[in-house]
């Protein structure tokens, strides 16, 4: 049940959490590296995700094993912590719309400015607040996974072999993430979308709040989990992700450097702009396959005695079908006729011999 206490506690926690990985992001050292060229321009950005993310760990870890906090509070404080960042994420999107407003930077209508955002890269303090955002996004959804382990473990006294595996499956997904955050740079929402209200509710409850739905289902176990069955998901995991990092990281590669070598080959391209080596030669979208196998390998945890844990990787997979289209779109726009010659090439989208 809510209480005024309990909100209040909850609008602390956010506070202190995201105030810290912002402080965090301000002094702990990291690499810079200079973005894509935006309009003319080119952002620097620190990259010292993996930094903040191996410190919340090592601070979590301690914390919890001296007794001091148990993440537990923040499985029974799901519901105020879940008004708390939605109250947040209002509040940061008014602030950037009305700053926004205040220096001129915007000529869009309310609503939209609002909703998709009147600032493309806003900064505060030398940080670039939508590359941030990131962090409590992803961070915040590691921590959740990590309390529903807890929890089950301080109910029961054991982890099961299902909750173990999910643990191992999203601790890798959040650590690679921040592995490899300099790809983050290159992407459509850090190039041309604004941040508006849209992106910044996704950050900051979307993600942590809705992409943890199937560890919160795994706290009280109603099926053992077969080991056939585990490995079959462990497979998929591995294939899934090997899929989703091969593919971006190849990509990225290539941005970074166009005479590169894709499984041991020189890297072929149209006209060195459009790669048709590697992944990129068998689909257009396949990282987006190897996402969605890696949500349902998390789903599959739980067996099937419920759609309810389903409901991710199925949104994810709409989410990512409607956005390859999107891609498709912009794709065209930007290369014209070279882009339909890539299309007479790599004939599949997101599942080769089908789709």
């Amino acid at each position: 049940m809510l209480t005024s206490l309990n909100l209040l506690e909850a609008a602390g926690m956010v506070l202190v959490f995201v105030g810290a990985l912002f402080l965090g992001s301000v002094v702990v050292p990291g690499r810079r590296i200079k973005g894509p060229d935006m309009e003319g321009n080119t952002r620097e950005y620190k990259l010292n995700g993996l930094a903040l993310f191996l410190i919340t760990v090592f601070v979590t870890a301690i914390v919890q094993s001296m007794g001091w906090f148990s993440l537990s509070v923040l499985y029974s404080q799901f519901a105020a912590l879940f008004v708390a960042a939605n109250v947040f994420a209002f509040l940061l999107a008014t602030w950037l719309y009305f700053r926004a407003t205040r220096n001129q930077e915007t000529t869009t209508g309310f609503w939209r400015g609002y909703f998709f955002g009147a600032l493309s890269n806003p900064t505060w303090l030398g940080v670039d607040i939508k590359l941030f955002s990131y962090r409590p996004s992803l961070i915040g959804l590691a921590l959740f996974n990590a309390s529903f382990a807890v929890m089950q473990y301080e109910t029961y006294g054991e982890l099961t072999l299902a909750m173990m595996l999910y643990q191992i499956f999203t601790f890798l997904y959040v650590f690679n993430y921040f592995q490899f955050e300099q790809g983050m740079v290159h992407t459509w929402d850090m190039i041309s979308e604004r941040f508006g209200w849209m992106l910044i509710w996704g950050d900051y409850v979307l993600v942590p709040f809705f992409y943890c739905l199937v560890g919160w289902w795994l706290v009280h176990p109603s099926d053992v989990l077969h080991p056939i069955a585990a490995v079959a998901i462990v497979l998929l995991f591995g294939f899934g992700f090997w899929l989703f990092r091969g593919a971006n990281q190849q990509k990225h590669r290539f941005k970074r450097k166009a005479d590169i070598r894709i499984w041991g080959q020189p890297a072929r391209t149209l006209e060195g702009r459009l790669l048709i080596s590697g992944f990129w030669g068998v689909g257009r979208h396949l990282n987006y396959t190897g996402e969605i196998c890696v949500y349902f390998s998390f789903a599959l945890t739980t067996g099937f005695e419920s759609w309810v844990p389903y409901l991710l990787p199925v949104w994810l997979t709409v989410l990512l079908c409607h956005r390859s289209l999107r891609d498709e779109q912009r794709c065209c726009a930007k290369y014209g006729d070279l882009w339909t010659r890539y299309k007479q090439r790599v004939r599949y989208s997101m599942l080769p011999f089908v789709y």
